[in-house]
């Protein structure tokens, strides 16, 4: 059996490979891990995003969560990283959320912060599904009074917007925002907080119906708000996922600026002002190579890690950085949030614009992204990690290296979930790399099928 979480928690299809009864397993097994070691009657947080799915996923995590005496805390409909900020500030002993983060509406997820908002540790995401798939032996089931209650809050995306108006101080009288909720979790708490900060907004996509999340909105799906941005003759457009864990830009002339370049343009702007922790900022692999010269250029040290939010941040805490994130828009802002906060990052851009005076157009400028070509090569499952042991893949590589100088490289890596090796090529000429990717895809596939 193939292990229960995956990168981002337990994901699927609700109520088929996600249903009720592994929700409420999902809620037993991680409130009683979660909660084990404390000395009080546990309480969880729970929170979800707009997926039609959610009430269903939440009350069978909720039930679950009561039968093991825990009581419960449901804030409702709101971002991820609210319920992450939410968990340290009520002093719960651990939050989820119901969400599949950028995915369609028919799937959904569960994902756990332990009390001090930080995604779960492998081991302990091993120790959760261990439970589940011994059906809970050795746990026992309290009667009685011993049962968990279900308490309800209201006030909770208050708190959340208040903490993160207090985070970044900054006025935005005079300024037109087009905004872009994905009719997702950030549908009240984005708009509220932009126009608390006395923006003129206008709003699209923050009508959900439970259906329409992500559909052909949000940071995947930039098209519209880039040409709203336009004809609103707008400063700025921003762009959230479905639980609001990600955000990406729209310049005033309707381009899209991405994880990388807002990276890019706020360390800057916090390392002028020595505000960067380590004068470092954390990216993965897959950042632009125009970001890592970017940051050479400008005195500022990158440490990579693998693709993931989670290696991000483990990276974060054990250096002592304070910035970090990925060309998706998955930025954390390590002293205000512990996990990527799209609002957050939202207000940490419009601080440069505000304080520089300067238009995103020109503040993008700090980076040149480089054009990239991906293709995925197709091998068997059991060959994919192995790629750098054949000499004529390891050979074509490094040619490819000399024969860029520093202007282009290359970037291979084995799918986690699929049987692919991705082949990812970053130079100055798009249609020669594209050739390039394409002509080094088919050599993999040649030698190692």
């Amino acid at each position: 059996m193939s292990r229960l979480f995956g990168t981002d928690g337990v994901r699927g299809v609700a109520n088929d490979e996600l249903t009720p009864l592994l929700a409420m397993q999902l809620g037993q097994a991680g409130a009683y891990v979660l909660s084990k070691e404390v000395n009080h009657r546990p309480t969880i947080m729970v929170g979800c995003d707009t997926r039609l799915s959610g009430d269903m996923l939440a009350s069978a995590l909720m039930a679950g969560a009561c039968s093991v005496g825990a009581d419960v805390v449901n804030v409702g409909i709101i971002p991820t990283p609210a319920v992450a900020y939410l968990t340290r500030k009520y002093r719960v002993d651990a939050g989820v959320v119901i969400s599949a983060s950028h995915n369609p509406m028919e799937f959904n997820g569960i994902k756990f912060f332990d009390a001090n908002g930080f995604k779960l540790p492998d081991a302990m995401e091993d120790e959760i599904e261990a439970l589940i798939k011994n059906n809970m032996d050795g746990v026992k089931m309290p009667t009685g009074a011993g049962v968990g209650k279900i308490k309800n809050r209201t006030d909770a995306r208050e708190e959340y917007i208040n903490h993160n108006l207090n985070a970044v101080d900054i006025n935005l009288t005079g300024m037109k925002i087009v905004m872009d909720c994905a009719e997702g979790a950030s549908y009240y708490t984005s708009v509220e907080a932009i126009r608390q900060l006395g923006a003129e907004v206008v709003v699209i996509h923050n009508n959900p119906d439970g259906t329409n999340i992500n559909a052909g909105c949000g940071s995947t799906h930039m098209e519209e708000l880039m040409g709203r941005v336009v004809t609103e003759k707008a400063n700025v457009g921003l762009a959230f996922d479905g639980d609001a864990d990600r955000f990406l830009a729209v310049d005033e002339n309707g381009k899209m600026v991405d994880g990388d370049e807002i990276m890019a343009i706020i360390g800057k702007f916090m390392k002028e002002n020595g505000k960067l922790a380590k004068n470092t900022i954390v990216a993965t692999v897959m950042s632009n190579l125009g970001f890592f010269k970017m940051a050479e250029r400008e005195g500022i040290q990158v440490d990579k890690t693998k693709v993931g939010d989670r290696y991000v941040l483990e990276h974060m805490k054990e250096i002592g950085a304070n910035l970090g994130g990925e060309q998706s828009g998955h930025i954390i802002f390590l002293d205000d949030n512990t996990t990527g906060d799209g609002l957050l990052s939202a207000l940490h851009l419009l601080e440069v614009m505000v304080s520089t005076g300067k238009p995103l157009s020109e503040l993008a400028k700090v980076m040149e992204v480089m054009p990239q070509a991906l293709v995925n090569a197709h091998v068997p499952t059991h060959k994919k990690d192995s790629f750098m042991e054949y000499p004529e893949i390891a050979g074509a590589i490094a040619e490819l290296e000399k024969q860029f100088a520093g202007d282009g490289r290359v970037l291979i890596r084995p799918s986690g979930t699929e049987p692919l090796v991705r082949v990812m090529i970053e130079g100055k000429d798009q249609k020669q790399i594209e050739d390039e990717a394409k002509k080094l895809a088919k050599l993999i596939e040649e030698v190692m099928l």
